[in-house]
């Protein structure tokens, strides 16, 4: 799995906020990553004790700058990301990640930056706007006046395009509430409310229809406007997703 750049010929600029952030870029070298050997493939006859799941993986990411994390079912996509963002809690992982040219710390990382999951999982009882001041109250600094979180939460909700859905019930999946698609972009909303300088996004467009993908990737876009570092794994991309996107690892 190496590394190949497409370049975009214009690049975002960042956007004047409510809350600052700092721009960070995230680079590894020669990541390898090994989970102990499960028992039914010693039991198969495999000798070693651990199995590999990445090899040798290189590459950076830089604000203001979309990539995507592109390949096939069961290439490690998600598991490089993982990786990246710390997020792997067994195993081993040899080689260097760094942030701006500075070893990376978990403790630190964990607080400048945010990670959308595939899965969209929010409270059914409450509005749009409550879930997002909900994650404001929760993951900004206590130094941040109540003036100010909302002023942000405001600007959020418009970045993501979700301002008009501001009372609605966000609701059950399938049942009530918000579309899969409006889902998807209140999962964005309540990552970037933390403030993050760098989002990790898991399949973003993950089933959903060419106009919906449009507008979550709109909405990517928005975020990476911000001068934000933003990381997508993909998934058998149109080629109007494909062409959102400014950097490929592959």
């Amino acid at each position: 799995m190496g590394t190949n750049i497409n370049e975009a010929t214009n690049r975002p600029t960042q956007t004047q906020i409510t809350l600052p952030f700092q721009p960070l870029a995230l680079s590894f070298n020669h990541v390898n990553y090994y989970v102990d050997m499960p028992a039914e493939m010693r039991e198969q006859g495999f000798a070693e004790s651990r199995l590999q799941l990445l090899s040798d993986i290189s590459g950076a990411f830089r604000p203001g700058v979309l990539t995507a994390l592109v390949g096939v079912s069961g290439a490690g996509k998600t598991t490089l990301m993982d990786v990246l963002a710390g997020r792997k809690t067994s195993g081993s992982i040899e080689g260097s990640i760094t942030l701006s040219g500075y070893p990376k710390k978990q403790e630190t990382f964990a607080r400048i930056s945010g990670y959308c999951e595939q899965t969209d999982i929010h409270s059914p009882n409450v509005t749009v706007y409550e879930s997002i001041l909900y994650s404001a109250w929760l993951r900004l600094s206590s130094d941040v006046d109540e003036k100010t979180r909302k002023m942000f939460v405001e600007e959020v909700m418009t970045l993501v395009e979700l301002d008009v859905l501001r009372n609605a019930m966000v609701g059950l999946p399938g049942v009530d509430g918000l579309s899969t698609e409006q889902r998807k972009r209140l999962t964005i909303a309540v990552e970037l409310v933390a403030n993050p300088s760098i989002i990790f996004m898991d399949e973003p467009t993950s089933g959903l229809d060419a106009r919906a993908a449009a507008i979550v990737m709109r909405a990517v876009r928005n975020t990476v406007n911000t001068g934000r570092t933003v990381v997508c794994t993909i998934h058998q991309p149109s080629i109007d997703i494909f062409e959102s996107f400014d950097e490929f690892c592959l």
